[in-house]
């Protein structure tokens, strides 16, 4: 039995795996996850109901399990029928996840078609779908390296 916080077994050995640059995928509800992913990327689905579990909550348990150097949003465009005015609420939520650890990474918006090129790359591992009902919660997170003595 694992005494971390992160027991689920093949998110475990997907990131176990997991190297510098490779990327994780936490979708939310309405991300097309079975056909916008990397070629050897896994899925794993944790989308039970309509907002369970939420972006946040894998984001919060992703952030003591693995390093991350980089954690990036898909961007809203101009032409979006789903464009909000300001940032989505959402991205302020993960903003104070990532104050709470003490983290210097900012949040990164990306254009949505350069995020789902990002997502189709060889680096996706892993993509974890959530029943996340948040407009614009897709978070693609970079794996960084482990420092020495951790």
């Amino acid at each position: 039995m694992l005494k971390s916080e992160l027991i689920h077994p093949e998110i475990s050995a997907i990131i176990a795996r997991a190297g510098h640059s490779s990327k994780i995928l936490i979708a939310d509800g309405n991300y097309p996850a079975s056909s916008a992913i990397g070629p050897g990327a896994k899925l794993v689905s944790l989308n039970l109901a309509p907002g369970l579990l939420s972006v946040s909550q894998v984001f919060k348990v992703l952030l003591n399990s693995v390093p991350i150097e980089a954690v990036n949003t898909m961007g809203m465009p101009d032409d979006d029928p789903f464009k909000l005015p300001e940032d989505p609420p959402v991205w302020n939520d993960y903003r104070q996840i990532l104050a709470d650890i003490k983290s210097n990474i900012e949040l990164a918006p990306i254009n949505r078609w350069e995020f789902y090129d990002a997502v189709a790359s060889r680096d996706h591992v892993l993509t974890i779908q959530t029943g996340d009902q948040a407009l614009w919660a897709n978070l693609l997170l970079t794996v960084g390296v482990r420092q020495a003595g951790e």
